[in-house]
Parts: structure tokens; sequence; C-alpha cells
């Protein structure tokens, strides 16, 4: 292929003009690496082929998936038991039930003692008591007036003094002994009626912090208690999933392993173009060997054409 004409002028002598020429080659090509693995690779293929019937749901998996939606249509069995576990923690898990009782054990507590802390209250009346004071007086009676009637002064007002002193001295020291003991009574009363009291308020108080953290339990329960609630929807919905992706990941595992086995039999082609500008060089070899001489001797006088232009003069 020839193309424009440049000069080329040398520093001296006369110019000299040549030919630019371009010469271009295009060359085609095929690959197919894997045509001698071909035969193995359709046989792998056609097994990945055979599966794809089995890729719905089979027999076990359909029943299992049954079970599942029966049991989830079936709604929760432990759902009352939970509801029930969760409000009554809310209602403080009868924690409280006793506080009723415990008030009125105390009620009844302290009116039964309430005799004993009256201020008035003193057992010097009681048959014991009064007994024993009559036998201080019937000793100091006989003892006194024996002693007078001795003396002939029976009756006297001496008599009479004399018994009123023996009688006191006898009586006083049972007497203050029991009024001791009376105070001490209404004491001890007192504080058992206080303890019972505090007994009473810090068996409530418990009670009633039970009952708190009971609540506190049963609003914890109630985020547990819901998803507990809708447990059968969601294994029917669980199961009736399954029953779509198992096919789905089925035909997923064999396009993950068919496609790629697929591509192993591609082939590939292409066309490629080489572009080449001879140098000035070559441009003179070139008109070298077309000029080249027209005829030549040999030693033994023969004669022979130049193969170029000149030749061909030569031959004229």
């Amino acid at each position: 292929m020839v193309g424009h004409i440049s000069t080329f002028q040398p520093a001296y002598g006369p110019r000299i003009h040549r030919d630019e020429s371009k010469q271009e080659t295009t060359s085609q090509s095929q690959t197919n690496p894997w045509a001698a693995a071909m035969p193995e690779v359709q046989g792998l293929l056609n097994g990945v082929g055979s599966l794809i019937p089995n890729v719905n749901v089979n027999g076990t998996e359909q029943s299992a998936i049954d079970q599942l939606t029966a049991q989830g249509m079936a709604g929760n069995p432990f759902m009352a038991g939970t509801s029930g576990a969760v409000n009554n923690l809310l209602a403080g898990g009868g924690a409280t039930a006793q506080n009723g009782n415990l008030s009125s054990n105390l009620a009844s507590y302290t009116s039964e003692l309430q005799p004993y802390t009256d201020p008035n209250y003193s057992t010097i009346n009681t048959p014991a008591v009064q007994a024993a004071l009559k036998q201080v007086q019937d000793d100091v009676t006989n003892q006194v007036n024996g002693q007078f009637a001795a003396a002939g002064r029976s009756g006297s007002a001496m008599n009479t003094e004399a018994l009123a002193r023996g009688i006191a001295q006898g009586e006083a020291p049972i007497i203050l002994n029991q009024a001791n003991h009376d105070t001490a009574t209404r004491l001890g009363v007192a504080g058992s009626v206080y303890g019972a009291g505090n007994t009473t308020a810090a068996a409530i108080t418990g009670n009633n912090n039970a009952a708190a953290t009971n609540q506190a339990a049963g609003v914890n329960s109630v985020a547990p208690a819901l998803t507990n609630s809708t447990w059968g929807p969601r294994t029917a919905l669980t199961a009736q999933e399954l029953g779509q992706s198992l096919p789905a990941s089925n035909l997923g595992l064999l396009a993950n392993i068919g496609i790629p086995l697929a591509q192993l039999g591609q082939t590939s082609s292409g066309t490629s173009t080489t572009t080449s500008n001879p140098s000035l060089l070559q441009d003179v070899v070139s008109v070298g060997s077309l000029l080249g001489s027209g005829k030549s001797t040999g030693a033994n006088g023969a004669s022979s054409a130049g193969s170029g232009i000149l030749g061909l003069l030569g031959m004229l």
C-alpha cells in the first residue's frame, strides 16, 4: 500500500525523494481451552440437570412443614399459664394477701390486752389478794384482841388502835407488792402490744415490698409474654416460609454448580491488525533490488539476464 510522498534533504548533494509505504497484517484466532475436558463437563452438567426435578420440597420436609403449621395454628399451649403468671405478678403475686389478717390479729391482740394497759388496772380486789388480806386481818385481830382481853382491857380505845395498826402493818406489804406487780404487768403488756405492732408493720411492709418486686418482675415479663402470644402465628409463618425457601435454596445451589460448568465450554476469537512503516534504508534496499544489473558473464563466457528493471532493459 502506497501513502504520501515525502522529501529527504541531505546536507550535501542532490535532493532525494522517496515513497513512504505502510503495511497492514490482519490475523484471526479462536481458543477453546476446555475442548478436551468437555465430555466430563457435559457429564457434570447432565448430573446437575437430573437434580432439578428434586428441588421441590420432598415428602419428609412437607410432613415436617405440615406439623409445624398445625402446631402453630393450634397456638401456644402454655399461653394461658404464661398470661396468668404475668397477670399475677403484675397484681403483686399475692404477697399482700395476708396483710388484712395481720392487721386483724394485731387488733385482736391489742383488744385482749386492753384491760391490762388501763391505768386503773389493779388486782387488789381479786379473790386471791382479798383472801390474803382477810387472813392477815384475822390473824392480827385474834392476836391483838387476845392480848387486850388477857389484860382486861378488851374493847378499849387502845385495843381498837392496836388492832388497826396491826392489820395495816400486816396488809401493807401485800398491797404494795401487788401494786408493783400490777405496774409491771401493765408495762409488760404495753411493751408486748408495741412489739406486736412493730412486728405486724414489718410483716406488712415486707409483703408490700415483695408485691412491688413481683410487679416489677411482671412488667419485665410482659415482652416475653407478648412474644409467646404470637408463637403460634410465627411458627405457622416459619413453616410456610420453609416451603418456599427450600426449593429456592436448592435451585440456587444447583445454579452455583451448573453455571460455572456451562461457562467452561465457551470459545473465544479475535482479530488483530499490525501496521508497519518501512524506514528510509528499507526503501533504498527495495529500489536497489528493483534496479539490479541486467546481465552478467560467467567464467565460461555464458551470460545471464538480471532480475531487476536494468536486467529487463539489457534483454532488449
